[in-house]
């Protein structure tokens, strides 16, 4: 069945239900990318965006390439990011200023055989403390992705989104081999973190709780929670890059 049959066998209320079924997901994914929102956007703004990219999805899905939920769920995120970096103001110097920090981590972390605080990478970099968090929390605007940016390979050639979603019951050695080797590396990078960034990435990414949550659990502003995460994240991606230059 091809992507304009299955369009035209769905019915408005059918449109109706798969959209219900969906909202939850839109509303919690909208959430959980609220802390990286410019002030002219709202949570409310990503889940109108939600929705119009779980239509989209509706519209391009062809049922023998991909389970539904899969592919919306890509679709529906995807399109988020991407009004999110539509109204992202972030520079090419803030950009310069986030790699600034990120190598200065590293060359923090060599010398001191530990990792830096922010107080000690600010001043190798002589900067005050203010601009240093105030980088840390500009930086999550300048990682995010679109669609666009996969539209075609590095010889120029385009590619189809769909057919690189993998197969989840597919069971690759070679994929499982990497896949393991990668975590034990990440694993092993977290493993040297400060106590509270691990605290954040975990309770984050492992038991999904929003930063504002987070910031309960641990007695801290959210604002601090962001800036503990963003940080955390610049460390790893400084010993990635470190680690995949040896």
């Amino acid at each position: 069945m091809d992507a304009k049959k299955y369009k035209s066998e769905l019915s408005d209320e059918k449109k109706e239900e798969v959209i219900k079924d969906f909202l939850p997901f839109i509303k919690y994914t909208a959430f959980r990318l609220s802390h990286r929102l410019p002030p002219q956007l709202t949570s409310d703004d990503l889940i109108s965006v939600g929705i119009i990219g779980l239509l989209d999805s509706l519209d391009n899905y062809e049922p023998t390439r991909a389970k539904l939920k899969t592919y919306a769920e890509f679709r529906i995120k995807g399109a988020m990011l991407d009004e999110i970096r539509a109204f992202d103001t972030s520079s090419r110097s803030l950009k310069e200023k986030v790699n600034e920090l990120r190598d200065a981590c590293v060359k923090l972390e060599k010398e001191l055989c530990r990792a830096p605080d922010g107080d000690e990478v600010a001043k190798s970099l002589n900067m005050s403390l203010d601009d240093y968090f105030k980088i840390l929390k500009d930086a999550d605007a300048v990682i995010t992705l679109r669609f666009d940016d996969f539209g075609s390979n590095s010889a120029g050639e385009d590619i189809n989104l769909l057919e690189n979603i993998p197969d989840e019951s597919g069971r690759d050695p070679l994929r499982q081999l990497m896949d393991a080797s990668q975590k034990e590396i990440l694993a092993g990078l977290i493993a040297v973190l400060p106590e509270k960034e691990k605290l954040v990435l975990s309770l984050y990414y492992w038991d999904e709780l929003t930063m504002k949550e987070i910031g309960k659990v641990l007695s801290l502003s959210e604002g601090r929670v962001c800036q503990l995460h963003s940080q955390a994240i610049l460390r790893l991606k400084g010993k990635l890059k470190a680690a995949a230059a040896m």
